[in-house]
């Protein structure tokens, strides 16, 4: 990603999802109404939820079920956008 500005934006995002036990079916509904309401949204995949996935590849799941955007993975988190 080679946008300065966007990269600020997502540096300076807050976290407002987080993926725990109950995985990414627990907030599906949530982080889609995030996404009418917001340009970026920025989700955090703690250790319960990951288990023996990679945060990227529940990332990439979250993406395709709420029909959203990744933009980047870093770590355990995750930024998206419609």
């Amino acid at each position: 990603m080679s946008d300065p500005d966007l990269q600020r934006e997502i540096h300076d995002l807050d976290v407002t999802v987080q993926v725990g036990k109950g995985g990414i079916e627990s907030v599906v509904d949530e982080f889609r109404d995030q996404l009418d309401d917001r340009d970026l949204v920025k989700v955090k995949f703690l250790r319960s939820a990951r288990g023996k996935n990679e945060a990227e590849e529940l990332a990439s799941e979250l993406g395709e079920v709420a029909d959203a955007e990744l933009l980047q993975t870093r770590g355990h988190m995750a930024v998206y956008r419609r």
